[in-house]
């Protein structure tokens, strides 16, 4: 049964179901930036942000975007102190991400020393989600927003090999299992008893199909559906393409201290070759002409509000 309590918040909640933020752009605030370095970054960056606000206008329906509030704040981080909020977009730089914010927030001297368990595992870093109403809007009015984004499909790869190329003690027996039975025909024991060895096909079998087997993961979901840009006014938008330089300008838009660099290290699997668009290319080889335009299509509005090309 429900506390009374429970009931108060789930009925101030329900009036915040089918929320809508209008997409309003805010100048960024730039008086903290040091010196004139900065200026091919801010002009990209300024281009990005009225495209996708363009963008969001011309396919802004209140009806296709309408979510929760707390939805539509869930995967976003917020780093109090420099008022901060990063919308994690797993295999763009994330790890990296939330090792700043830790080190801006003062639970870390330097990015480099904190482990990846340490990062992901740690719960040092609080969601929106995680305050109360006025908390939350406070922060998302008040705050400097920022969200990083990566093509689309080179991050599709990225996610397949982190998790489905090495061993994984989660994502082979849970999502392995699962689509090796449904994808695979004649599997052996040892496949369906593990997991592991998932192909790349299979794992496309199982984004695309309406059925799948197992839920999505934040990994290879859409950034239109973690993030929602088109509901919330990211301030700031970086890509893994342009990461550092995006990173280090975005540190001093928010006053960072000046000795905090955004780490260049590869978060795991250092020695592995990182996924570039030749490396993607060699994936959707194995894909037939259906699926590989089925697989753009399922990315498509994260490729129309990010200015990527298809591939």
């Amino acid at each position: 049964q429900l506390s009374d309590q429970q009931k108060m918040s789930e009925s101030s909640l329900s009036q915040f179901r089918g929320v809508y933020l209008p997409p309003a752009l805010h100048p960024l605030n730039k008086t903290l930036v040091k010196d004139g370095k900065w200026k091919d970054v801010d002009s990209a960056q300024e281009k990005r942000r009225s495209f996708l606000r363009e963008f969001c206008k011309k396919y802004n329906s209140r009806k296709k975007l309408r979510a929760h509030l707390m939805q539509l704040v869930s995967r976003i981080y917020v780093e109090d102190r420099h008022k901060v909020l990063y919308c994690e977009v797993p295999k763009a730089g994330c790890s990296n991400w939330k090792r700043v914010l830790m080190v801006l927030n003062g639970l870390a001297a330097s990015a480099h020393n904190i482990s990846h368990d340490d990062v992901h595992y740690g719960k040092h870093l609080r969601k929106l989600d995680s305050y109360d109403l006025k908390g939350i809007y406070t922060r998302l009015n008040t705050y400097t927003k920022t969200i990083f984004v990566r093509d689309p499909m080179e991050r599709l790869v990225s996610a397949f090999r982190d998790k489905f190329e090495h061993p994984n003690s989660y994502y082979h027996p849970v999502f392995g299992k699962a689509i090796i039975k449904k994808y695979r025909h004649n599997a052996n024991e040892e496949a369906l008893k593990t997991g592991s060895g998932v192909k790349f096909k299979e794992f496309i079998q199982y984004l695309l199909d309406s059925h799948r087997p197992v839920g999505m993961d934040i990994h290879w979901e859409q950034v239109s559906k973690l993030c929602y840009p088109c509901l919330i006014n990211y301030d700031f938008i970086g890509k893994f393409e342009t990461l550092e330089e995006d990173a280090n300008y975005f540190l001093q838009l928010v006053g960072a201290p000046a000795e905090l660099k955004f780490p260049k290290f590869k978060d795991r699997h250092s020695s592995d070759e990182r996924t570039s668009a030749e490396v993607v290319r060699q994936y959707l080889k194995e894909l037939s002409k259906e699926e590989r335009q089925l697989t753009y299509d399922f990315y498509y509005l994260d490729y129309l509000m990010f200015n990527y090309t298809s591939p």
